[in-house]
């Protein structure tokens, strides 16, 4: 006989080491504060019998529906890029599998994603419409197929597996190994599902420790899974697999008495102050002096100086994805300054600020849908000095206010765009932008973006491009008010809305 939901909601485990998510879980204040350890293994698993809190959304419609029992579903099948994130974004070494069923594959694909650094980079095992299973390697609109195998009634339930463990990534379809290969992308991230053009449903997601991982030989045409993970002072963990014709899964973990995490609470400390000027865009990236998770949005006056503490999103905010209208961690009022902090993933829309504002040695990991949203008056001035943004898929900055933006000793990598001028907000302005001594990185799509019919001006000096001769520096735009996608009417600079010349720009 089948469980029943309650017995699979007592079998649900979230077993994490020191540093991982599930400890912040369990503290209720504003902030949490993790503290970190190397020692201990991870395991994690969910049947959505519970709901499908602790995942972050990017793109798609994702709900729990039912097939027999409880599963995730993105319903959406006309979305281009659809993906939802849970786990840590330094684990390194695991194996992580899921059922996944396609509802409709139309042109696309559906299946999980291990080592996600950002969503939109990741190692990913994917069901496709053409009858195959693909190990893929993905970073931003660049996908590598590490190795393919075709998989009979491809719509049916499937077990999708990846093991990765140093650089070897491994795949598996119903126990049988589809690709292996060596993998450059970061060697850690978080677990993902997965769909483009495409709808379909997850269900059993487990995680365990990679060593000693084994895959079965016989697969069937079944929906289950056992898995079970043991951790001791030895750092020693196990990890099988079976299916059969039921769709059961169980999920269990012993952790030693050293795999305990800490967590404390505190929305007034103060952390040490570090830099109080911009750093050169060819500074190092910090590294974090610890973490907080946050669940509601800081509200910052005068200044908070964040002492190189990582940031993140948990909860509420807990989501990384491109969805207009997300929460930001942080909110300026008009005149605060934000400096020395770093912004982990999931970033949410990561900071606003209501009026002018100054943001000294930000650094962003993991852009979720922008960096910093600028809303202040006519006259307002904003600056952001030193610091530095990672895996934007679209806009890093945001102007929807009016003003001047100035974006100096800055230094930005795999980024959509750095600047843009918002071209269909309700209320349009003037909008200026200043970028000085700056590097960006490829890809990219453009550096800054200004409607021109509303008087738009970007100045522009000592900016280095690397890796893109071909980007566009300056995009004019006819901007409206009506909410529809603005027309693009040239490139370019033309003295009069884009202002630099040749020798402002450098190539790489």
């Amino acid at each position: 006989m089948p469980p029943s939901a309650s017995d699979r909601r007592r079998r649900r485990r979230l077993v994490t080491g020191l540093g991982a998510a599930g400890a912040a879980g369990a503290v209720t204040a504003l902030v949490a504060v993790l503290v970190p350890s190397a020692s201990a293994a991870t395991v994690f698993s969910a049947d959505f019998e519970s709901g499908a809190s602790g995942w972050s959304k990017s793109g798609g419609t994702w709900v729990v529906g039912t097939d027999g029992s409880k599963v995730y579903q993105q319903t959406k099948a006309d979305s281009e890029l659809a993906r939802v994130f849970a786990g840590e974004t330094s684990w390194t070494d695991y194996s992580v599998q899921a059922k996944v069923k396609a509802i409709s594959l139309g042109s696309g694909l559906a299946g999980i994603a291990s080592r996600a650094s950002s969503a939109s980079t990741m190692y990913r095992l994917a069901l496709t419409s053409a009858g195959k299973a693909e190990l893929q390697s993905v970073k931003g609109s660049t996908v590598s197929v590490i190795g393919s195998a075709a998989v009979s009634n491809v719509t049916a339930w499937h077990t999708l597996r990846i093991d990765a463990s140093g650089s070897t990534v491994t795949g598996y379809v119903d126990g049988v190994k589809v690709a292996s290969g060596t993998g450059s992308l970061t060697a850690s991230g978080r677990i993902g599902l997965v769909t483009s053009f495409a709808s379909a449903s997850f269900d059993d997601v487990a995680v365990n420790p990679v060593t000693g991982a084994t895959a079965t030989t016989s697969p069937s045409a079944s929906k289950t899974a056992t898995a079970s993970a043991s951790a001791s002072a030895s750092k020693t963990a196990t990890a099988s697999a079976s299916a059969s014709a039921s769709k059961t899964a169980t999920a269990s973990a012993t952790p030693s008495a050293s795999k305990t995490a800490t967590a404390t609470a505190t929305a007034t400390a103060a952390p040490t102050t570090t830099s109080t000027t911009g750093t050169s865009p060819t500074a190092a990236w910090p590294t974090a002096t610890g973490s907080k998770a946050v669940t509601a949005t800081v509200a910052v006056s005068g200044t908070l100086d964040g002492g190189n503490v990582r940031y993140y999103g948990s909860g509420d905010l807990g989501g990384d994805g491109q969805e207009e209208g997300q929460d930001p961690l942080f909110k300026l009022a008009d005149g605060a300054v934000l400096k020395n902090v770093i912004l982990g993933a999931p970033a949410a829309d990561g900071v606003h600020c209501s009026g002018s504002c100054t943001l000294i040695n930000v650094w962003w990991e993991n852009v979720g849908e922008d960096a910093a949203t600028f809303k202040g008056g006519t006259s307002a001035t904003y600056t952001v000095d030193g610091g530095g943004a990672k895996s934007a898929d679209d806009k890093v900055f945001q102007h929807n206010g009016g003003g001047t933006l100035t974006i100096k000793n800055f230094q930005v990598s795999d980024f959509g765009k750095l600047y843009r001028s918002c071209g269909n907000c309700s209320t349009q302005n003037k909008r200026a932008v200043v970028v000085q001594n700056v590097i960006a990185t490829a890809p990219a799509k453009s550096l800054v973006g200004i409607n021109a019919n509303y008087g738009d001006t970007a100045t522009l000096s000592k900016v280095t491009i690397v890796g893109d001769k071909d980007l566009d520096i300056c995009v004019r735009f006819t901007g409206n008010n009506t909410g529809k996608e603005p027309t693009k009417i040239g490139t370019g600079a033309d003295g009069v809305n884009c202002k630099y010349t040749d020798s402002d720009i450098t190539f790489k």
